[in-house]
């Protein structure tokens, strides 16, 4: 059974630390999901299930999905968190579909949202030990003597890190290993980034992106609007990009501030439904979800290149090869991961060692690649992202008059995702 994308929209993305500092990835999944559903004209109670993704779990509510759905939803609606790193809304979108494939749904809210203004700051493994300790006590002085012999440096919060668990290496580390072990030089990735912040703000100017973005009314008092991202810059130059330092090799690097995508803030939902749900409702969909693919590479290889193993197997998967993609949305975490999935996509060589095939894969010219800019100067709050890059291909396609789009993200852990979708 098909699954259709019948709607999609998103928040705007904002830089972490500043218009949605003070909302959490719940309040912002809320405001996607009710968006959602009302764009659509398909009413709550028509919803049998909501998945949703995010990646910085907040430790009161484990279960984003279901705090988003109470407060959108039938409280009778099964909802369930997702996380797959970058990828967690492609997850989501995943698992609706699988849900409809298999006639356990007809109507799926899938997406994702992500606070990086409000990550968890954990303590030390020896403060922890102890705050333990003293929750058990029974009186006073074995409560203080719970704490007795902690040096100051034990009570230093842990910084938040976007680390591999397996081998401590940070993703913008990888990144600049990436760069280097495949030739991506640091121009190429300055000239990526400005592409991608020119295009983004032709794109918010010209009224494209402004149909896939809900207005966010800012509590407590409301007053505040935002209707754009604010990553997005409109007086960045080559110039200014090549002053930028080497953010994680400060001797020899090219990865930098400027070509990597910012800490996000935001979220993103779409709604999927049956062809039978299609009819019921009457809707018109937005395109169908022809096929999907994951990929896991060693992280300690080429930790960001994931994309250029799924995505031959989804093009498989949908009976179509790279030449009939019309439209492409490429997740930017870092210029050079982009860059380097483009060029193993193109490589013979890659072909043949890595995928055992005679012939590289290819990918569409760059003018069909990201054509509202990306990541970098969108912004990429983790958990959303996915369902972000599935409501703008699809409404790329429609505009270009295109048969088919390919969406693929880089995720944490060496994994990558790809899927195809067919114009309705």
């Amino acid at each position: 059974m098909r699954t259709a994308v019948v709607a999609g929209c998103r928040t705007p993305f904002t830089r972490s630390g500043t218009a949605f500092r003070d909302l959490n990835a719940i309040e912002l999944g809320r405001i996607v999901v009710t968006e959602v559903l009302g764009r659509s004209g398909v009413p709550p109670k028509a919803v049998q299930e909501l998945v949703f993704g995010t990646v910085v779990h907040n430790p009161k509510a484990p279960n984003i999905a279901r705090e988003v759905g109470l407060a959108t939803l039938p409280r009778t609606v099964p909802a369930t968190t997702v996380s797959r790193a970058c990828a967690s809304a492609n997850q989501a979108i995943a698992d609706g579909s699988g849900l409809i494939a298999r006639d356990y749904a007809h109507v799926v809210v899938a997406g994702g949202a992500e606070s990086l203004s409000q990550i968890p700051v954990t303590v030390s493994d020896r403060l922890a030990k102890r705050l333990m300790a003293a929750s058990k006590a029974k009186s006073v002085g074995q409560r203080l003597g719970a704490f007795r012999g902690l040096r100051p440096a034990d009570l230093l919060p842990a910084s938040p890190q976007i680390a591999e668990y397996s081998t401590g290496e940070t993703m913008g580390e990888a990144a600049e290993r990436m760069a280097k072990e495949n030739g991506i030089s640091r121009s190429a990735q300055d000239e990526w980034a400005l592409r991608s912040h020119q295009l983004a703000l032709q794109g918010a100017e010209d009224g494209r992106m402004a149909e896939e973005v809900v207005p966010v009314y800012v509590p407590p008092h409301y007053e505040t609007i935002v209707e754009r991202d604010n990553g997005i810059r409109k007086d960045t130059s080559l110039e200014a990009l090549s002053k930028l330092p080497p953010a994680f090799d400060r001797k020899h690097g090219s990865v930098t501030a400027g070509n990597a995508s910012p800490l996000t803030d935001g979220a993103a939902a779409v709604l999927l439904m049956s062809e039978e749900a299609v009819g019921t409702h009457g809707v018109q969909p937005l395109g169908w979800i022809r096929s999907f693919a994951f990929s896991a590479v060693d992280p300690a290889g080429q930790l960001l290149q994931g994309p250029a193993y799924a995505v031959p197997v989804a093009l498989e998967r949908a009976g179509i090869t790279m030449r009939e993609v019309g439209v492409m949305e490429m997740h930017e975490a870092f210029a050079a991961q982009v860059l380097s999935n483009l060029q193993a996509l193109d490589s013979k060589a890659f072909a043949r060692d890595e995928l055992g095939r005679s012939e590289a894969v290819g990918h569409p010219d760059p003018d069909r690649i990201n054509v509202m800019g990306g990541s970098i100067a969108v912004g990429h709050p983790f958990g959303a992202t996915g369902a972000r890059l599935t409501t703008t291909v699809l409404r790329e396609m429609a505009r270009r008059d295109e048969t088919f789009g390919l969406v693929t993200v880089c995720a944490a852990g060496g994994l990558g995702f790809a899927m195809v979708l067919e114009r309705a």
